[in-house]
């Protein structure tokens, strides 16, 4: 069997989905799999600073609806990959529209969420808003999404939504395939986090709990500022926010509670930074709105930190009961869950049913599951 992977366009920045293709291209390998990672070419997009707004988003959509479907046919004709035994995987479901260019019963494609696609078609539970292009575009994305005869969700609860909009689909392989890790996490030395984190203006036993992640609406970051007012003098720690620079609802809403001094912005940290702070907080706090899947639920879970998420789903689903969850739209509720913390054998008991959750996403039953979807049968 050979593997053709298909990931996202660089030039866009989806470092997760680069990170999700890269896996596999390692992974099919040791089961024995010949690979190949294609990613859009670049030309009209290239030298722009970004192609998520303005002209270079333009030029980029070029790139990828109308160059790269161009490349696909013909490196599919040319290569004579229209056999058994070639197989597609198409990374991410925001490129479903490259099934069309690809032959149907050779091809997968993951989908992660349908978050954007649900924002296009007007449900307010997106906690985001499409343009009107947008809304376009994401009725195209979910248009060939429906047709793929080979699917996967990373989560059930992906899987209900996607099939929630499109009710007419029926009889295809369309499964649940948990994502597994896509980088190490796991316990370190008091040493090594010491170390990791000197320069991140997290001092050596500083109490502070953590939130990973971008600045989406949806990723809700205030909810720990909101949490830690609540708690008044009953919890004196830090605030840590790891991923996307503050923007001024965050600032603002720090300085309305007094909090200002108490918060630590880390910009992007490195991988090995990042598991350090996973391995140091107190607690992690996940009080997102809307998920696909929550691939830091269960790396803060590798790491030994317990887990405050909210109880929308998949949250519930991927911590595997593992978690505290409490409803993201009330701060009281994750206050009372960081106090119940505090209990030392309570906290050992759900850090060690982090652990054991953990080997649900282990990297062979997942890859085993693709492979036998690849293999799968259909009409």
């Amino acid at each position: 069997m050979k593997v053709i992977l298909i990931s996202n366009y660089i030039p866009d920045g989806q470092e997760s989905m680069k990170r999700f293709a890269e896996m596999l291209h390692r992974e099919y390998p040791t089961f024995g799999i010949e690979t190949e990672l294609w990613y859009p070419t670049v030309l009209f997009g290239s030298g722009f600073k970004s192609t998520n707004a303005g002209l270079g988003k333009w030029l980029g959509y070029i790139d990828k609806w109308i160059l790269f479907p161009l490349i696909l046919r013909w490196r599919v004709l040319v290569g004579g990959l229209n056999k058994p035994g070639v197989h597609f995987h198409i990374g991410d479901h925001s490129n479903s529209p490259y099934l069309a260019h690809l032959p149907s019963n050779q091809s997968l494609i993951t989908c992660h969420d349908v978050i954007a696609i649900r924002a296009g078609l007007g449900f307010t539970d997106s906690n985001q808003q499409a343009s009107s292009f947008g809304k376009i575009l994401q009725r195209w994305i979910l248009g060939n999404l429906k047709k793929a005869k080979r699917l996967a969700t990373v989560s059930q609860f992906t899987l209900n939504q996607l099939k929630e909009l499109a009710p007419e689909v029926k009889d295809k392989k369309w499964e649940v395939i948990l994502n597994p890790f896509n980088a190490e996490f796991g316990p370190l030395s008091e040493a090594e986090k010491d170390r990791l984190l000197q320069n991140t203006g997290i001092k050596n036993g500083q109490k502070f709990i953590l939130h990973i992640g971008s600045g989406l609406p949806r990723k809700n970051r205030p909810m720990l500022l909101k949490m830690v007012n609540e708690l008044s003098d009953k919890w004196d720690g830090y605030i840590c926010y790891a991923g996307d620079e503050p923007d001024s609802e965050l600032l603002d809403t720090a300085k309305q509670y007094g909090l200002q001094d108490r918060v630590v912005y880390i910009i992007k940290p490195p991988h090995e930074v990042l598991r350090a702070l996973y391995n140091a907080c107190e607690a992690f706090v996940f009080p997102s709105f809307n998920e696909g899947f929550g691939w830091p639920l269960i790396e803060a879970q590798a790491c030994g930190a317990p887990v405050i998420a909210s109880n929308f789903e998949p949250m519930p689903e991927v911590s595997g009961g593992a978690a505290i969850h409490a409803d993201p739209y009330k701060p009281q509720e994750f206050a009372e869950a960081l106090l119940r913390l505090q209990d030392e054998h309570f906290r050992s008991e759900l850090i060690a049913k982090g652990f054991e959750n953990c080997k649900r996403f282990q990297m062979e039953k997942i890859m085993k599951q693709y492979i036998a979807l690849h293999e799968a049968q259909v009409s």
